[in-house]
Formats: C-alpha cells, sequence, structure tokens
C-alpha cells in the first residue's frame, strides 16, 4: 500500500434520502491505491447504502465519489463498471441457469469491442479477441480454485461456491478498485478462513484495491488497512481495526449503550 500516493477513491459529503428517511449523511473517506478498506457497522447502519452509491445503483442526494481524479456523480451504473470499479452483492447476483464459465466470460462484457461486420466474418481479430477473454477468465478459474465447477450450472452449486463464483466474475472485470459486499455471509469458519486469504490475494497479485463491507470483525482484523465505522448512517470512527473496535462510540453502537456508559 502506497500511503504517499494521491488516494484513489474519494467520497465527500456523501448524502442518500429516501422520502424523509436519511439513510447517508454527510460521509466521507479515502481509499488509497492498493489498499483494503472495510466499512462496518450495526444492521441498517447505511452500509450497502454506501456502497449502492458509489457503484451508482442509486444517485446520491448530495455528495461527490471521485474515482481516479474522476467525478462519478451522475453517470450511469454501467459507465462505473468501463471505469474499472467491480463488485459483489451481498445477495448473490449470478445467471443461474449458466455454466460457471458463461457467468465470468460475461464479466467481461466492460472489454467488448463490438464491431458487427468483423464479427459476422469472424474475422482474426475477433477471435484473436476471444481467445484473449477466454485465457483471462481461465486464469480467475485458477486462482480461485473452480476448476472442478467450470462447466457446471450455477443453480446445483453449494452456496460456499456461488460465492466464489460471483467473486471470480468481479474479478474478470479486472477491476482497479474491487467492492465486496459482505463476502462472507452465509459461510462457515473454513469458508470464511478461505475468503481473508482469497481477499488478501487479490490485492497482492492482482494489485487491485478492496473496498469492502463486512460484519464478520475477525475477518475485519485479518485483512483491513483501515476501517471505517458507521452507524444511523453517518461516520462513527476510523483508522486500524483495533483502534476503530477500541472507540466508545463503535461500542456502544454494537452493544447499544450510550457512548458514555449510561442508562
Amino acid at each position: 500500500m502506497n500511503t504517499s500516493a494521491a488516494p484513489l477513491l474519494t467520497v465527500e459529503k456523501l448524502g442518500k434520502r429516501f422520502g424523509g428517511l436519511t439513510a447517508v449523511d454527510d460521509v466521507g473517506f479515502q481509499v488509497r491505491e492498493r489498499e483494503i478498506f472495510t466499512i462496518i457497522g450495526p444492521n441498517g447502519a447505511g452500509k450497502t447504502t454506501i456502497f449502492n452509491l458509489i457503484s451508482l445503483v442509486y444517485p446520491a442526494s448530495t455528495g461527490r465519489i471521485v474515482f481516479r481524479g474522476e467525478d462519478l456523480t451522475g453517470l450511469a451504473p454501467h459507465q462505473v463498471a468501463t471505469r474499472g470499479i467491480g463488485r459483489t452483492f451481498q445477495n448473490i447476483e449470478l445467471f443461474e441457469h449458466a455454466t460457471v464459465l458463461q457467468n465470468l466470460l460475461i464479466g467481461r462484457h466492460t472489454h467488448a469491442r463490438r464491431n458487427l461486420f468483423a464479427e459476422a466474418l469472424f474475422l482474426p481479430s475477433v477471435k484473436a479477441r476471444e481467445l484473449a477473454h477466454r485465457e483471462a477468465v481461465e486464469h480467475v478459474i485458477d486462482f480461485l480454485d473452480l476448476q472442478a465447477h467450470r462447466d457446471a450450472l450455477v443453480a446445483g452449486l453449494p452456496y460456499g461456491v456461488r460465492k466464489m463464483v460471483e467473486l471470480a466474475r468481479a474479478l474478470a472485470m479486472q477491476p482497479t478498485l474491487l467492492l465486496l459486499d459482505e463476502p462472507s455471509s452465509g459461510l462457515n469458519v473454513e469458508e470464511t478462513d478461505d475468503v481473508a486469504f482469497r481477499i488478501t490475494d487479490i490485492r497482492d497479485r492482482f494489485g487491485a484495491t478492496v473496498l469492502m463491507v463486512e460484519h464478520d470483525m475477525n475477518l475485519v482484523s485479518r485483512v483491513s488497512d483501515r476501517v471505517l465505522a458507521v452507524n444511523y448512517g453517518r461516520v462513527l470512527a476510523e483508522g486500524s481495526a483495533a483502534e476503530v473496535r477500541s472507540h466508545p462510540e463503535v461500542i456502544a453502537a454494537y452493544l447499544g449503550q450510550p457512548a458514555d456508559g449510561g442508562p
């Protein structure tokens, strides 16, 4: 992680209102290149809403999202992917009646360059591009040990494998910034250990920056360079995992007690 470089992602005064409900309120943080940055908070704290704002699933009510010096505010969701931002979802979003390989190839759509004439004639340039896409996908399959499931339909796979396939599809995009929404949700202890290893390996071997929402504090402590705690859509604390876990307002938010220790 390069702490002296300009931030890869800057979130400024981010806010989101749904009618009279303020889900995200004046949130700001920066994520550095090749960093693993995690957002934590109790259920309903606004973590996934922040993710949906960054990936432009929701338009922001206030604030800015700046990625690699470009203001993303106002772009369409598909334009975020072409900028080099990939993501997974808390609830798995895959094509269940397609194979693992087909799902990963779909993840390569951001690199597609369409020329109907060339494709109709299947010119050498088209063939070379398709081979490059296949090679990139096979590399991800090997990296995540999905070889045994390459040609299996997603619908018939165990939950833990499907979670890994969704991660693989996001990686197939070759993202600069990877957003992981609750990557350990629904996994057992052994599967969570594997996820922890994969997250650090993604940063070290693929050079990706990881922005993660996670509830498992053991996983958070193992992989995170920095942690941001939120509650009721507002920032409570930012720092190392140990610093944030010991912050009085974070303890109060998780235990349901006032920060001053009162009744």
